[in-house]
């Protein structure tokens, strides 16, 4: 199983053991990250899941989709490795990705 490192708004590090063919956010969630409201449950519409992606992961990603790129725009903490953790199935591939929670808008 995949391994994901997250940052926390505080600074604080954590290792989570992450579960193939589920959203990077319901792991995160599963692993105890409560920074991570996804207040529409990951239907890309809320932008509450959003998280940094560490720019060494960014082309193991699948391209941003239309909606994940507006919802993105209307944050004011976007950045270009800005990415909504509802958008992205966590894989093998994915083993040791390196996420940041994004402050809260």
């Amino acid at each position: 199983m995949p391994i994901v490192t997250v940052t926390t708004r505080d600074g604080r590090t954590k290792d989570l053991t992450a579960q193939n063919g589920r959203s990077l956010m319901e792991n995160l969630r599963a692993g105890g990250i409560e920074e991570i409201l996804a207040l529409c449950g990951g239907c890309c519409s809320c932008a509450t899941c959003h998280v940094y992606v560490d720019e060494d992961w960014l082309p193991a990603l699948p391209p941003i989709s239309a909606d994940e790129d507006d919802l993105l725009d209307s944050s004011g903490a976007r950045r270009p490795n800005s990415r909504l953790s509802c958008q992205i199935k966590v894989s093998d591939a994915l083993d040791g990705i390196a996420v940041t929670v994004a402050p809260e808008d």
